[in-house]
Order: C-alpha cells, then structure tokens, then sequence
C-alpha cells in the first residue's frame, strides 16, 4: 500500500513538472519569436517605466505571505495586499514556486530553476527589464502579462499568475492586480 501511494505521489509530482514545463518552454518560444521577429510584439506608443502611472482598473499589490497548503509541500499558497488593507489569496500553484518566491524575498538568488535562468539570460543578451506584472482573472483561473522594456517593448500575455509573480518578485518589479478581484478585510 505505500509502494502505491509512492508512485501514486510520484505520478502526481511528474505531472505538476511536466506541466511548468510546457508553460515555461512555451514562454521560452514566444520571447526567442519575438527576439527574431520585429513584427511579432506588441509595442506601446510610450516607452513603459517603473514609475509609470498605473492604470485606473489596476491597484499596486505587495507579498503579504507566501507558503505551503499541504503537508507533502506540493501546493502553495501566497496572499497579495493592497496598502489599504484589499488582499487576495492565491492558491493551487506548485509548492516549489512557492518555495522560490520565498526565496527572491529574503534576497535569496542564487538557486534558480533552469528556466528563470533562461528568461534572465534572454532578457540580460538583448537588454529587457521586467517593469511590471498584471494580473486578471480569465475564467477559473488567474492568468498575467509581463511587460518588459529595453531596446523594445514587450508585452507576454496570458501566462500564468505564479510564475509571474515569482518573476515579479526575482526582479523586485512592481505586481499589479484588477480591482474588482480584491476584497476588504472584515474585523472581526
């Protein structure tokens, strides 16, 4: 019985890799089009900035918390909070991004996976600066676009919410999240 638990656990984990690992090679493939291509981006009349006003449906979130939802550390779980008091939870994510984003905020940068080693590579050989993460809903599930700028701008669209926010928080970029997702915390 626990040699089929093991594989059953074993299975579960393989899929959850497989699975950040179609998304971050197809983010691999989109910016490696976009390096290629001049006219696969979409570019913004004005050069983004850190500074940039933010736009009305959006409020600026901090990390107020981020952890583990279960005890075999496969699910994680972060809150985002406005300044205000406005939070939303996140949750059904892996337990590893979890563990990376609590990394990149205690400053802790040395252990990359291989992947956000790529991104920082790609974006280190042709200039780009992650200036701001949005997040949305789309559906059941809380998706993002990245917005890069450099030589050029970039916007990837529709990635998911956990690795943007890991991203995010690697390079200390400001995340961003539709209003009408945020809720008042009631005292009790």
């Amino acid at each position: 019985m626990i040699n089929r638990m093991n594989e059953n656990l074993l299975r579960e984990c393989f899929k959850m890799i497989k699975s950040q690992f179609i998304t971050l090679k197809n983010l691999y493939h989109k910016i490696t089009e976009w390096i290629n291509t001049k006219n696969s981006i979409n570019e913004t009349k004005t050069p983004l900035r850190i500074d940039q006003e933010i736009d009305s449906d959006y409020e600026l979130v901090k990390i107020h918390g981020v952890g583990l939802a279960d005890p075999l550390a496969l699910q994680g779980v972060l809150l985002l909070k406005t300044d205000d008091g406005k939070e939303f939870p996140i949750s059904a994510f892996s337990g590893e991004v979890a563990r990376y984003i609590s990394n990149f905020l205690e400053a802790k940068r040395d252990s990359l996976p291989t992947v956000y080693n790529m991104i920082e590579d790609i974006c280190e050989e042709n200039e780009l600066l992650l200036v701001k993460v949005k997040l949305y809903q789309s559906g059941d599930a809380v998706r993002a676009n990245l917005y890069f700028t450099g030589k050029k701008d970039l916007v990837l669209r529709n990635y998911r919410a956990s690795d943007a926010i890991a991203l995010a928080t690697f390079y200390s970029a400001p995340i961003l999240i539709r209003k009408d997702l945020l809720k008042e915390v009631i005292a009790n």
